[in-house]
């Protein structure tokens, strides 16, 4: 017999209870996806089969190689992927209020700021 899912249970209170390193991949994930996503949906496919296909980067695997993505973003969209970069940023400082990013140099650098995240994540679990 299948177990049943109780889904009046809130989805922040599992997220809470996860690991740092979950609540990291999958906040990154779905803050990647909400962006693409404004892209059109066809897009968006488009463009997570060609991080796979001419990246070796898999959707999933995004939070493991953040400075592949990164790269392979800045390749596909050229000056436009500091856009994306920015927007995806702005989504995950929305979820995390409290976390505080100074950028070294002045500018925004979206593998800093998500390396950072990820460490401000593990000091708070």
């Amino acid at each position: 017999m299948q177990p049943q899912i109780d889904l009046s249970t809130p989805i922040s209170f599992l997220i809470e209870n996860q690991p740092s390193e979950i609540i990291f991949e999958t906040q990154l994930l779905e803050a990647i996806d909400d962006i693409l996503s404004g892209l059109g949906d066809v897009n968006k496919q488009a463009i997570y089969r060609h991080l796979k296909n001419y990246y070796g980067i898999n959707e999933n695997e995004i939070p493991y190689e953040i400075k592949d993505f990164a790269r392979a973003i800045e390749k596909i969209f050229g000056p436009v992927a500091k856009l994306l970069e920015i927007k995806i940023v702005e989504r995950l400082h929305a979820k995390y209020k409290d976390f505080l990013y100074t950028p070294e140099n002045g500018e925004l650098n979206f593998v800093d700021f998500a390396c950072s995240l990820q460490k401000y994540l593990e000091l708070e679990t």
